[in-house]
């Protein structure tokens, strides 16, 4: 592998490492697949399947980045609707 690109593959497997941590099946799980996903192309030797194969990876870390994202929207909407709806029925405030 050329040293451009297995730098770049080094670091891809870097981010994606660190992006599995808060993976919602766990980070074991997450950890597990990205080795053997890496490890069924260790072989590939031609420099624009490596790129192609990069680039995949590129689009999962976009995909996790999404899928962080909604899991946190939705958390805090669900946590501002919570705090309307008790307000709305004025359950856990103190009466004056």
């Amino acid at each position: 592998m050329a040293n451009p690109l297995r730098r770049e593959v080094r670091q891809l497997y870097k981010n994606l490492l660190y992006l599995g941590r808060e993976y919602p099946q766990g980070a074991e799980y997450f950890r597990e697949r990205l080795n053997s996903a890496f490890m069924k192309n260790k072989d590939v030797t031609d420099p624009k399947e490596i790129r192609k194969l990069v680039d995949c990876g590129e689009v999962v870390i976009k995909e996790l980045g999404t899928l962080y994202y909604l899991r946190e929207y939705s958390a805090m909407k669900k946590r501002f609707f919570e705090e309307e709806l008790l307000g709305l029925l004025n359950i856990g405030r103190p009466t004056d």
